[in-house]
């Protein structure tokens, strides 16, 4: 596990360098139109009141700040995603009866949709100036609360799935669990209240190239975590093979 552990640390790290590229080129000129829309719809000063400074400059932000942010991000995902593949590996029968690269993809597939295109569905990010600091206790409640369901879910039907196996044959178990799966989250879409607090004359240009760009970002995350964390344990994988095999007796 420890061994693991570090593969994966060092998989989030690399897939937080591309991510950092991805984000800069995409996410960042959303960013700005963002706060150039705030700023320009922000209330006048009163008389006398010093106008509000930024602590960290915008130009922090979108360099050093967006970089340690995503490798803070990058290093802990690569982490849990060490762990899951951890007990997956070996674990899902036909399944997955593929190498170390063909397991890392499936885990990083499973868990980009239920950890984070499931929760998007219904609580897609925002960028700065279309929130209600007033809200965010609860919108965060809200979109934890989807992505545990979602979650609990994704481990339940993966394990439907490897049960009926047996009965149905490896494509449709694997079809019943997804439709488990889909109609939970159909019907937490449903019951969960909407919050949308975009202002009048935002942009729509602007929110929509945001929240691809979110989405890229996690995308290009989880994608590179899985393939260098596979890469290298496919790799280690084939060296111990080669190493039990006995020498040839010349």
């Amino acid at each position: 596990m420890r061994t693991f552990l570090i593969r994966g640390m060092l998989a989030g790290l690399c897939a937080a360098l591309v991510a950092f590229g991805f984000a800069r080129i995409t996410g960042e000129p959303a960013v700005d139109h963002a706060i150039a829309f705030e700023e320009e719809h922000a209330a006048a000063p009163v008389d006398g009141e010093e106008p509000e400074h930024e602590a960290v400059s915008r130009t922090v932000q979108s360099t050093v700040g967006l970089a340690a942010g995503l490798a803070t991000t990058g290093v802990a995902l690569g982490g849990l995603f060490s762990i899951a593949f951890a007990f997956a590996y070996g674990r899902l029968g036909r399944l997955a009866s593929f190498g170390p690269r063909g397991t890392a993809l499936l885990v990083a597939g499973l868990g980009f949709v239920a950890v984070y295109l499931t929760p998007f569905l219904k609580y897609a990010p925002n960028p700065p100036a279309t929130g209600a600091p007033a809200t965010i206790n609860q919108r965060t409640a809200l979109y934890f609360t989807i992505m545990f369901v979602s979650v609990v879910a994704m481990v339940l039907a993966v394990n439907v799935a490897k049960r009926l196996v047996p009965r149905f044959g490896a494509w449709n178990a694997t079809l019943l669990a997804a439709f488990g799966y889909v109609a939970v989250i159909v019907f937490c879409i449903v019951a969960l209240p909407v919050i949308d607090e975009v202002p009048g004359g935002f942009p729509p240009s602007v929110l929509w190239q945001f929240r691809l760009s979110s989405l890229g970002i996690q995308f290009v995350l989880y994608t590179t975590i899985a393939l260098v964390f596979g890469a290298l344990t496919e790799r280690a994988a084939t060296k111990v093979a080669a190493e039990r095999v006995p020498a040839t007796v010349a």
